[in-house]
């Protein structure tokens, strides 16, 4: 019996994928839950498994492709028994038996009979000496005589016109009455050569557009901040663009009330060939997903960053005390994971920073749980795994889930559901290195904390420079909802945090 393995619904408002890579080949055996593909959606990449088990016999995509939710992935030869199927076939078989008793009777008997008797007379009749004279007399002539002349008259020029406005690639403007006979004036003043009158030179003048006066100082001004200096109103001398105007014409872009964003145009890149070689290659989907993501949140939250630095001197003989008893639970006692805790704390303290903003509805969502993501570097790109209820979860239980998540991230196992749901996002690149950043606040987050490599430094300690190891931490947040005040006191308690880790308990 031959069965179908469909793509199941993998998560909300995930409607298809791209097939990365096919785990089976025809003629395998297979069981309940083996990994058959590698699906990557736009929010992560992961294995599907089957739902049924039995011989693979075809396999319906290939790698590359893209995929719907419901769509077969493959077909397989199973040993059990399709009580659907035999139900169908039992109910075809009984129906097909009516239909030739009862019914096939009655067509012969009845229908054809009358179909002989009367519809072969009448409508053959009719349908000669009736329609088919009609037809001859009366519509070929309204054809000859009015269709072909509408059509040569009004549908020919119609069509022209038409194709005209379709093949050309620019916005169609629908045309007044005046402004159609200013260009009607300037064509025939084209052709026969004559002066056009003082209001068809003002039209022409309009119409023609020159190239805003502006230095190349607000040339590469309007370019940096994606808009075209010759869409911006000059306020200078003779019209002339400053800086000023380009500044309050992306303002004023932002703004308004029915745009998101900053419109970028959209250039197209220099032929790179000319220069020597390249190699192009194509965005995966993390990382084109990625790219949009991050491009909306710097469009669309106005951003502000506040550093500090952490004493983690006592943090790290703490850290190194206790990460073999960590280890004998399953997971490793990291910064990032003591992080986790310490931050689960201050969003606790500080509920603005576990919050999301409506705009649309002016409204704030101060959410009452502590779901934290922390930021995976993977051969794919960047995913985010989330570590839910972490103020509930002791420090060890942390390090362990946060251990696990990172090696699903990286081995291409994580679900969705382990990706969804954070509220506030920390991102250590300590381990790489670096003395500070500013990372970029995840939409709908308000918040971000990243994390640079700690290094010794003479600290001045009760009239005497120690050597202490400091961290330096930085705070991403959204100033819509978020003052410089609250930044700067959420990220001292964070260092004071760490620098005495009882603080937590008390």
């Amino acid at each position: 019996m031959i069965k179908e393995i469909k793509l199941p619904e993998v998560s909300d408002n995930v409607d298809s994928g791209d097939v990365v890579k096919i785990l089976v080949a025809v003629g395998d055996k297979i069981k309940i839950d083996q990994p058959i593909i590698e699906l990557e959606t736009d929010k992560a990449m992961f294995e599907v498994p089957s739902s049924e088990e039995g011989t693979v016999t075809e396999i319906n995509v290939k790698e590359g492709e893209s995929i719907k939710v419901g769509g077969v992935i493959l077909k397989i030869e199973s040993n059990g028994v399709d009580v659907k199927k035999d139900i169908k076939s039992e109910i075809k078989a009984e129906d097909k038996e009516e239909v030739k008793a009862e019914d096939k009777s009655e067509i012969k008997a009845e229908d054809k009979s009358e179909i002989k008797a009367e519809d072969k007379s009448e409508d053959k009749s009719e349908i000669k000496a009736e329609d088919k004279s009609e037809i001859k007399a009366e519509d070929k002539s309204e054809i000859k005589a009015e269709d072909k002349s509408e059509v040569k008259a009004e549908d020919k020029s119609e069509v022209k016109a038409e194709v005209k406005s379709e093949n050309k690639p620019s916005e169609i403007i629908p045309v007044n009455s005046e402004r159609a006979n200013l260009l009607k004036q300037v064509s025939e003043s084209v052709k026969t050569d004559s002066p056009p009158s003082q209001k068809t030179e003002s039209f022409i003048k309009s119409e023609k557009k020159e190239s805003a006066p502006a230095s190349p100082s607000v040339r590469r001004l309007a370019r940096e901040l994606g808009i075209e200096v010759d869409d911006v109103t000059g306020s200078g001398q003779g019209g002339r663009i400053i800086e000023d105007d380009v500044k309050s014409f992306v303002k004023s872009i932002m703004s308004s009330s029915n745009v998101t964003g900053i419109s970028v145009s959209n250039k197209s890149l220099p032929d790179f060939k000319k220069w020597g070689e390249v190699e192009i290659q194509t965005m995966s989907k993390v990382r084109a997903i990625t790219a949009e993501s991050m491009s909306y949140a710097w469009s669309t939250i106005p951003m502000v960053t506040q550093c500090d630095k952490a004493d983690i001197t006592n943090l790290e003989e703490f850290r190194k005390n206790y990460s073999k008893k960590v280890e004998a639970a399953g997971g490793h006692l990291t910064l990032t994971s003591i992080l986790v805790k310490v931050c689960s704390e201050a969003l606790n303290k500080f509920p603005q920073f576990n919050a999301s903003i409506d705009l649309t509805k002016k409204e704030i969502v101060l959410k009452k749980y502590f779901n934290i993501g922390i930021a995976v570097d993977t051969d794919r790109g960047l995913l985010v795994p989330v570590i839910k209820n972490t103020d509930k979860k002791s420090i060890t239980e942390i390090s362990i889930e946060l251990n696990e998540l990172a090696e699903k991230a990286r081995t291409k196992k994580i679900s969705l559901d382990e990706m969804d749901g954070g509220n506030f996002t920390i991102s250590n690149l300590g381990g790489i290195g670096g003395t500070n950043f500013n990372p970029i606040v995840y939409s709908p987050q308000v918040a971000i904390l990243g994390v640079s490599r700690g290094s010794k430094e003479a600290v001045y300690v009760n009239n005497v420079f120690e050597p202490r190891l400091m961290l330096p931490l930085s705070l991403t947040y959204d100033h819509r909802i978020i003052d410089g005040a609250d930044a700067a006191r959420f990220l001292r308690w964070i260092a004071e945090a760490l620098e005495n880790p009882l603080l937590i308990s008390l």
